[in-house]
């Protein structure tokens, strides 16, 4: 599916991944490193999903990515069907990701914290016609909730899943890992292959939950971005710590991956025993959330001899990025990633003093060796005084072609700018932006947006003299609480209504309640 013109000029000369798709990218990986290990599981495995840790070749990953695949086809589904998944950081995840695109479908990853109201609204627009996930994530039974979801979503026909005891009527994909090496089928593509759109992310607005469609160029432009900023060589060690269900996510750690061929080791965030393990068995590149990195800078995580060689702090409110700790010099490079929703992000090398960079204005473009000059993110300040963005890694054509499903889409300008809402402020002398807040209206929990008058309208909709609200908070930007006289009754109620597990937690009990009633 090609939603619109190509993202570059027919008149420059193609670069090296001016045809290229994200299953060209890894095919190449597995060509140039066969056995050597491409993916490891996080060593904690077993206390969050069910199955043992893995350790896979590229050879390994390829042949289960093919197996993955050909199961996929055999179920009747056909090039450009969506396929959604929603999976713990584990190899399953990233082998899924690959297999939905080598057959030539869509992927769209689902945050881990969505829950049935959400994942059905999604699914819904833009029509996802399977699911895979798997039995367990931490305490949470996703098999069940994936029936739930399938349930309320018409267009959904297949639910797929890892792990043990597997529901009635879900397809098991556990018996991919022994699977025989299938032929090296190719999905024939009109046009550009590389034009196609490859994942589907989701970026919560004031005006509500917005479908962002991107190509493979679109994301691979997104990974060389991070991957020049952080000036990752070959076969770099990465040790991915965010999840892969934005495109930061993806950006940060499965397309570096692809792009260096080195190991791409995954954590489930986070276990600080086991993170550090992974560090000192090999980690040249650690992707972490920005608000992290303090306390893990005061554990002696991410500095000293065990440090990685490159930490990438990666900012879903980019607003918080300019007030972050100090960086101790003479240590690890550190590279601050600000994700600015789903429009697109800025990598930015911090200063010699340690201390956080601004914004430039203008064009970000990778050297002609890589990309023959591509434009990967331009910036601009609006004239609404808001940060904009456009370039090769910025959608450029909304989702669903012509808005049959109607909702809010994604707003793109005559200019190819995108309009994040981000407030910033311009230093003229300097050409240099920061950053003020976040879009108005809108809250971070940890990574996660909300519309906060929609939420408390919901709320007191819900149960009458009950409310909600957001405070501040130093590590997840900002935290819900809820105030109801019964807790356990509101907390109930949204739970049969598949709320998100943040506003659940919101009215759970307090310290201070039980000190009240004492």
């Amino acid at each position: 599916m090609i939603l619109g013109s190509s993202i570059r000029d027919p008149a420059a000369p193609d670069g090296p991944f001016s045809r290229m798709t994200v299953d060209d990218l890894f095919r190449r990986a597995v060509e140039r490193h066969g056995e050597a290990v491409g993916l490891i599981d996080p060593p904690d495995r077993e206390q969050f999903t069910d199955g043992v840790a893995k350790q896979l070749s590229f050879v390994d990953a390829d042949r289960i990515v093919s197996a993955i695949a050909g199961r996929l086809t055999q179920l009747g589904l056909k090039a450009d069907a969506i396929v959604a998944l929603q999976l713990p950081n584990t190899v399953e995840s990233v082998l899924s990701m690959l297999g939905i695109l080598r057959a030539g479908m869509i992927a769209v990853p689902l945050p881990l914290l969505w829950r049935q109201t959400e994942a059905v609204q999604a699914l819904s627009r833009i029509g996802a016609r399977a699911l895979i996930t798997c039995r367990r994530i931490g305490p949470v039974d996703h098999g069940e909730l994936a029936m739930h979801i399938a349930a309320a979503t018409f267009t959904i026909r297949f639910l797929c899943a890892f792990g043990a005891q597997h529901l009635d009527g879900v397809i098991t994909f556990d018996d991919l890992f022994d699977a025989a090496a299938p032929g090296r089928t190719r999905v024939e593509r009109a046009g550009n292959p590389a034009d196609h759109v490859a994942v589907i992310t989701f970026e919560m607005t004031p005006e509500g939950l917005v479908p962002v469609a991107r190509s493979h160029a679109e994301l691979i432009a997104g990974g060389l971005a991070v991957a020049l900023a952080g000036r990752m060589g070959h076969e770099t060690a990465i040790l991915g710590a965010l999840a892969t269900s934005s495109f930061a996510g993806l950006s940060t750690t499965i397309l570096p991956w692809l792009l260096a061929g080195g190991p791409l080791s995954l954590h489930h965030p986070f276990d600080s025993t086991s993170f550090a393990a992974q560090c000192r068995n090999r980690c040249e590149v650690a992707v972490l959330p920005g608000p992290l990195i303090p306390r893990l800078m005061e554990a002696g995580l991410v500095t000293g001899r065990y440090g990685p060689r490159t930490v990438l702090s990666v900012w879903r409110a980019p607003e918080r990025a300019a007030s972050s700790a100090q960086w101790p010099a003479g240590e690890s490079a550190l590279i601050d990633v600000l994700a600015f929703g789903e429009a697109g992000l800025v990598a930015i090398r911090r200063r010699a003093d340690g201390k956080p960079g601004s914004i430039a204005l203008g064009p970000t473009t990778a050297p002609r060796a890589q990309g023959d000059g591509l434009v990967l993110v331009n910036v601009a300040r609006t004239p609404a005084g808001t940060v904009g963005l456009s370039g090769g890694m910025v959608p450029h054509h909304p989702f669903p072609p012509g808005n049959r499903s109607g909702g809010p889409r994604v707003r793109i300008g005559e200019d190819g700018f995108v309009d994040t809402g981000y407030p910033c402020r311009l230093d003229r002398a300097s050409g240099m932006l920061t950053v003020n807040g976040p879009p108005a209206g809108m809250i971070s929990v940890g990574g996660y947006r909300f519309v906060l008058k929609d939420l408390q309208d919901f709320i007191a909709h819900l149960s009458e003299g009950s409310s909600l609200a957001a405070l501040p908070d130093a590590l997840a930007g900002h935290r819900l609480a809820g105030v109801s006289s019964d807790r356990e009754a509101i907390r109930r109620i949204l739970m049969e209504q598949g709320a998100n597990s943040l506003i659940v937690d919101a009215f759970r009990e307090r310290r201070g309640d039980r000190a009240s009633a004492a």
